[in-house]
């Protein structure tokens, strides 16, 4: 059984998401030491203490990670940055509008600058 899993949706297409893979497979196999290799669209690595695949369509993803011994008591860490790629990646795309739209943050900014002014 794995120590991670994690099923994320999208609306990439297979190409994007798999590029995004891609992405991820990079940035956490310098992170982390992973090396992998792609069998259809399911990209399966490892490295000592870590093994696992993720699988990929073009509506979903999902990530199973199995942990050696010493590296479950890192578990929670390895999870939150495994969480973080996907959300950067793929989440974070998906939901560009709504993002941009969340962005009435630096309107207080310039209201209190405006009261620095006036002050």
């Amino acid at each position: 059984m794995a120590d991670i899993e994690i099923t994320r949706v999208h609306n990439l297409g297979l190409k994007a998401a798999r590029a995004a893979a891609d992405r991820m497979a990079e940035h956490l196999g310098q992170k982390f030491g992973l090396t992998g290799d792609w069998q259809g669209n399911v990209l399966r690595f490892a490295r000592p203490g870590v093994s696992g695949t993720l699988a990929i369509d073009e509506k979903a993803l999902r990530l199973s990670v199995s942990l050696g011994l010493l590296l479950k008591a890192m578990q929670g860490s390895i999870e939150r940055a495994v969480e973080h790629e996907l959300d950067t990646l793929f989440v974070t795309q998906k939901a560009a509008p709504g993002a941009a739209a969340k962005k009435p943050t630096a309107k207080p900014k310039k209201a209190s600058a405006a009261r620095k002014k006036g002050g």
